[in-house]
């Protein structure tokens, strides 16, 4: 090895130890084969946890050199750009998918004008806070719509089985330029936490304001305006037009009005399988102990997690979203529904630990492209009805439900609107009901301590992905049977999160740049 080689070493090590820079580097030396003097520099390039054995420990990938340095890793902070006379690129959503559409079409020489029906991330938190305590819920503004999309206020994780469809590490570097920690970097499940994505966002708006494109809050679109097969631009519920050569569509996941809106314009759209189920919360002092053998968990252990999934009659059932250390939240995204999903801060330090727990559910045979919003919108009534016609969820304790019996009463929740006590294996249809059912007993048989009556669970968990896809050619990333109209995202059906909706923005926004040429 000479003095500039730089290799790699994976160390195990105790929490204390993995947070000690000293202890690392003595490991380093120790599965390098070298003596003090002959370690230059080094650094963790990956970090996860082992908690396979009774004693947690953390396996770190380390890349050393005998030089004094090492490759500078540092993210620069973003180029400026002014495209504020160039085309424009007209995107509608301003969630992940429709923020790194900007970001790109900036750099593609494109100028971003973004509409959002929501307000921005700050002031949305006022709206949040009428749902919480007031069970008012605002459908423009609310978990969901707003500045910087779901993820904002429903936890931040940053997972994704997507290596294969981008550049997933662009991605979190981009994140970090932006003022996410740069452990994301190198955690093996990163999180930002809702806490810190607000100001992320705000300097995500400020560089595409900067760089002359533009944002516009409370602009929900109501019409497509299209000409001879054409999409030339949109109508906004106060009347203004909007128009440019092409159109991104990032409208997420929950944007039914837009799926009606298609319908009604004859733009094609098609039945999606998606999942639905409920959400489950533990004690995190439960969750620890089950995963690390040891309660209260060491000081520089993460609050636990897990994940799961049991196929159960043909179908999967699995964790989804899991948040330890978090809060059940209420994302309704209309008056007269119910809808759960959860999130954690940066620390994940609250006492309960919630998931998803779902069961897949295919497209629809029938016919109808909203087969699977009907069935959504049908479940989250059912909810609302359970829980008083108000925004308390219906609620059963875990062991109740997979024994068919009521709760006379329920432990505390997370859940800011509050529970009330319900028979919720009811509420469910029969094969969503029956599967949970059978996979809570088989995932209590995985994790042993898992099904108890301490653990609650609360409906209904709906909004996991996209009930609909807009179709798209997989090459051009234009609707095939309306030029100028990009789908992207979630909500069209591409894309499962943060980071995959990400790389879905910049994949089809450089596609969209190639007709400006």
């Amino acid at each position: 090895m000479t003095a500039t080689d730089t290799r790699t070493v994976e160390v195990v090590l105790p929490p204390s130890h993995a947070m000690d820079p000293v202890a690392v580097k003595e490991a380093v030396l120790r599965e390098a084969g070298l003596q003090s003097g002959q370690l230059g520099a080094w650094r963790i390039e990956r970090r996860s946890i082992d908690a396979r054995s009774r004693q947690p420990r953390f396996r770190l990938l380390v890349r050393y050199t005998r030089a004094h340095q090492l490759p500078d890793d540092q993210v620069p902070p973003p180029a400026a750009r002014d495209v504020s006379g160039c085309p424009v690129l007209l995107i509608i959503g301003c969630g992940p998918a429709g923020l790194f559409a900007a970001l790109r079409a900036i750099e593609r020489g494109l100028r971003p004008v973004i509409l959002e029906r929501g307000k921005d991330v700050r002031a949305r938190r006022r709206d949040l806070a009428a749902i919480n305590k007031d069970h008012v819920v605002d459908p423009d503004s609310n978990y969901c719509f707003g500045e910087g999309g779901a993820g904002t206020y429903s936890d931040g994780k940053l997972y994704t089985r997507s290596h294969k469809r981008g550049d997933v590490e662009g991605v979190l570097r981009t994140l970090v330029a932006f003022g996410a920690s740069p452990d994301i970097l190198i955690d093996a499940h990163p999180h930002i936490g809702t806490n810190k994505l607000p100001g992320i966002i705000t300097a995500m708006r400020q560089h595409i304001l900067d760089c002359g494109g533009e944002v516009h809050f409370n602009a929900r679109v109501t019409d497509l305006l299209t000409e001879e097969g054409r999409m030339i631009g949109v109508q906004c519920a106060d009347g203004s037009e909007h128009r440019a050569l092409n159109t991104v569509l990032a409208t997420g996941h929950s944007a039914r009005d837009i799926f009606e809106l298609l319908l009604r314009k004859g733009v094609r759209i098609e039945s999606k399988g998606f999942a639905l189920g409920v959400r489950v919360e533990h004690p995190q002092d439960l969750i620890d102990q089950i995963r690390y053998h040891q309660c209260p968990r060491e000081e520089h252990l993460p609050a636990a997690s897990y994940s799961m999934v049991h196929q159960v009659q043909g179908l999967g059932v699995y964790s989804f979203c899991m948040c330890p250390g978090g809060i059940i939240a209420p994302c309704a995204t209309a008056p007269g529904e119910v809808v759960t999903n959860g999130w954690s801060p940066s620390k994940r330090n609250n006492l309960f630990a919630n998931s998803g727990i779902v069961v897949e559910w295919p497209a629809g045979t029938t016919g109808d492209p909203l087969e699977g919003v009907r069935f959504q919108q049908a479940m989250e009534r059912a909810a609302w009805e359970a829980g008083g016609r108000r925004q308390s969820a219906p609620a059963q304790r875990l062991t109740d439900f997979v024994h068919a019996t009521s709760s006379s009463d329920l432990p505390a929740c997370s859940y800011p609107p509050g529970i009330v006590p319900f028979r919720v294996d009811e509420l469910l249809p029969a094969p969503i009901a029956t599967r949970l059912r059978e996979a809570f007993q088989a995932f209590g048989r995985k994790m042993p301590g898992y099904l108890t009556q301490e653990a609650l669970v609360v409906a209904v968990e709906s909004r996991t992905s996209s009930p609909v896809r807009i179709p798209r050619d997989p090459v051009r990333m234009e609707h095939p049977d309306l030029q100028g109209l990009f789908p992207c995202g979630e909500g069209a059906g591409y894309a499962g999160g943060i980071v995959s909706a990400a790389m879905d923005g910049l994949r089809v926004v450089e596609q969209a740049a190639l007709r400006y040429a």
